[in-house]
């Protein structure tokens, strides 16, 4: 053990926790757990390994408050954020736990007899999670992973390990040892040591889009499959004909939701060039009523940022002179807290809109029309989310299939669902988390064919 890992609570800038610090030597050790125990997981007929599912399901549910309260304040989440992101996780066990039972192959006819596919699991599999969702996050992973027969390591982020380390206590009592192995240390020790280990087939990484060609680079060595949902610069695209009121309403939650840390925030606010004025007036007022304090306070709506760090980072993209046209409110005190920020007017070729920010910062930018606001949305290298607000509904289906990017809402900010694909184009990564799609992530299509033909 490579000594202790401090986990700080975000809206206090204290202590929480004190926990052992992972490093190579328990990584080798998680994966030879997992390894040992992939034969009797992978054999277990497929309704017992549902059954077995089902039950951490009924102690993941059993544990909600207690997990919602960890999360909020490791984390720095609104309380309510957090009971909603635990129910996700929850739900998403729930949902692969019915996944083992309809694994199915195909039957192919040829000639000279029949051919027939298998769905077959990986092995172990090497969950590499981030900071800002993280127990919802990780059990994107680990449903399917473990549904289709695998074995996993779970590095949870450094800042935020503790409901991880929760999960893996329920699962060890649950399912059995060595089936879910939680390490907590360092990216570039744990992290690193988990996407070269040969005996790791895959790696399920979210993060940011450096780590994620760290990682890409890394797999290649081994030949590793691997998943890679990365960063986000989402364009919320507002066309005069829209109900204003109600998109200006959703911004606070699109954009400052979790303090603006997540990769799919609709930061980029593209606004058809008649309705900026009055959408202006309507996004100031949700704007300052936006609650902004203590994550236990179930009143809250926005925390404080994950780190001094991130703070830092934040507010390089504010500095003095920036075009801010409104901010709402920010305690003073302990915390990493950070008001939200509204820019505008703003050019689209500031670093605000370029790149992301991972905080509550959002920028205004003006368009002309449908031509334009695709152009400008698809301005960027990345393609995870985005939203589209219109009243035509052709234009809006012309203007969805018409952006890059891996999920979309139309007249609404949200764009995540336990039973539907999410990922992102270009290089917000590849392959796909959540409904149906993420199992072919976590399985090998074996094709077996029987010669049937008759013999002399």
């Amino acid at each position: 053990m490579s000594g202790t890992l401090t986990v700080v609570e975000p809206a206090t800038e204290g202590v929480l926790e004190e926990i052992p610090r992972a490093g190579v030597e328990e990584v080798d050790a998680a994966v030879a757990a997992a390894r040992a125990a992939f034969p009797g997981w992978r054999a277990l007929a497929p309704g017992e390994r549902a059954a077995r599912l089902r039950s951490l399901v009924a102690a993941m549910e059993a544990e909600h408050e207690s997990l919602s309260v960890l999360e909020a304040r490791n984390a720095g989440k609104p309380i309510a954020s957090a009971r909603g992101e635990v129910g996700m996780a929850i739900e998403t066990i729930r949902y692969y736990a019915a996944a083992p039972e309809r694994l199915l192959g195909d039957t192919i006819p040829v000639a000279g007899g029949q051919a027939f596919t298998f769905r077959e699991p990986l092995g172990v599999v090497g969950l590499i999670t981030p900071w800002n969702f993280p127990l919802a996050i990780a059990c994107w992973k680990l449903g399917p992973a473990l549904a289709a027969g695998n074995t996993v390591v779970l590095k949870p982020a450094e800042l935020t390990p503790l409901t991880a380390l929760r999960f893996g206590a329920l699962a060890d009592a649950v399912l059995g040892p060595g089936i879910v192995n939680v390490v907590a240390g360092p990216g570039r020790t744990c992290g690193a040591r988990l996407v070269e280990h040969p005996d790791v087939a895959k790696i399920a990484f979210t993060g940011s889009t450096e780590v994620g060609r760290s990682i890409a680079a890394g797999a290649a060595q081994t030949i590793k499959r691997v998943t890679l949902e990365l960063g986000g610069k989402s364009p919320n695209v507002i066309f005069a004909d829209a109900d204003l009121e109600l998109a200006a309403a959703s911004v606070p939650g699109s954009v400052f939701d979790n303090a603006g840390q997540d990769c799919c925030a609709r930061s980029r606010i593209f606004v058809q060039e008649p309705a900026v004025e009055r959408f202006m007036e309507l996004l100031e007022r949700a704007v300052k009523s936006l609650r902004v304090g203590d994550p236990l306070d179930e009143r809250t709506e926005m925390g404080p940022l994950i780190s001094a760090a991130q703070r830092e980072t934040v507010a390089s993209f504010v500095p003095d002179g920036a075009p801010v046209a409104f901010r709402g409110s920010a305690p003073d005190g302990p915390g990493y807290w950070f008001p939200p920020t509204v820019l505008y007017p703003i050019a689209p070729d500031a670093r605000a809109v370029r790149e992301e920010i991972f905080g509550p910062v959002a920028c205004v930018i003006p368009f002309a029309d449908e031509a334009d606001a695709i152009a400008m949305a698809n301005d960027t290298i990345y393609g995870l989310s985005g939203s589209i607000w219109t009243g035509d509904g052709a234009r809006a289906l012309r203007v969805a299939r018409a952006i890059d990017t891996g999920v979309l809402s139309i007249n609404s900010n949200s764009s995540v669902r336990v039973t539907t694909p999410f990922g992102g184009f270009k290089q917000s990564g590849y392959g796909r988390e959540l409904g149906p799609h993420a199992l072919d992530a976590y399985t090998e299509v074996k094709s077996v064919y029987y010669a049937t033909g008759a013999r002399d």
